[in-house]
């Protein structure tokens, strides 16, 4: 992809010493290329073996950022996000005064809403889709914001999604402090996100007024399908805009618990 051309002269100019895999911009793809943990194996080995600090992977594109730490393992795609969001917060300082804000998506991890409350930032969450993340980041003035999926948008540089520009803030930031990928995501609380489809109704009013019944505590937002929300889990259920079906994620604390917001989403939804 787009990466081969894009990431190595970037990792050049700014000093790092790099090995390269599967940078034939050619199109052809030795696995999937959507980089998510499935899909990195051959990255991770390569870290382990060159002895690396990180390893990095971006989508065909290049507006997706993923990383493996120094072990070989993938740590998952919110905390691109989550990392980004330290980097520009920890930097200090808010051009328009007032608490920085840092704007996601519904769907994005709650590692990344830690990051913002570690530094006083204020949380927003818009829907599920680039588009709505930037046009939210410009109305609310956001420093930064992204999507879970690796995407951080810098509105400083662009209102857009940018993998060379979360590499540039993650190795800058692990350079200041100077601590082991790692040991980084260790110190932060773990949740696990769990995603399922089921079959989409006509009408899903009434499936979302049994969500809600079933769970009277929990903050409601309706903006995108419905979001259910606790501090330390949330479930999203939201039509699919290309297929005939519905997506429920969830995360929680443990994958038990995160299995069963679904369960019950998909339980309702019948």
């Amino acid at each position: 992809g787009a990466g081969a051309v894009a990431i190595p002269p970037l990792l050049e100019r700014l000093g790092v010493r790099m090995t390269g895999i599967h940078l034939e911009p050619d199109g052809r793809f030795p696995h999937p290329p959507e980089p998510v943990p499935e899909n990195l194996r051959d990255l991770g080995q390569v870290v382990r073996e060159s002895g690396a600090d990180l390893g990095l992977a971006v989508d065909p594109d290049v507006d997706r950022l993923a990383l493996v730490d120094e072990t070989g393992t993938a740590i998952g795609e919110d905390y691109t996000l989550a990392l980004a969001v330290r980097a520009v917060l920890s930097a200090g300082g808010n051009p328009k005064g007032g608490k920085p804000v840092v704007v996601v998506n519904l769907s994005t991890s709650l590692v990344v809403e830690d990051a913002a409350r570690d530094f006083g930032a204020r949380f927003v969450r818009a829907p599920v889709g680039e588009a709505n993340v930037a046009r939210a980041i410009r109305e609310e003035g956001a420093l930064v914001g992204g999507e879970g999926n690796g995407g951080v948008i810098l509105p400083g540089l662009h209102i857009g999604r940018d993998a060379p520009l979360g590499v540039a803030l993650i190795l800058h930031y692990l350079a200041k402090v100077e601590t082991p990928l790692s040991r980084i995501v260790a110190s932060a609380p773990r949740y696990t996100i769990l995603k399922a489809k089921a079959p989409r109704a006509e009408d899903l009013g009434p499936s979302f007024d049994r969500m809600r019944r079933r769970f009277p505590d929990a903050r409601v937002d309706e903006r995108d399908g419905l979001r259910l929300a606790w501090q330390d889990r949330w479930l999203h259920v939201r039509p699919s805009g290309t297929e005939p079906i519905v997506r429920l994620i969830a995360e929680a604390p443990t994958a038990a618990d995160a299995e069963q917001l679904v369960a019950a989403g998909q339980e309702l939804l019948t």
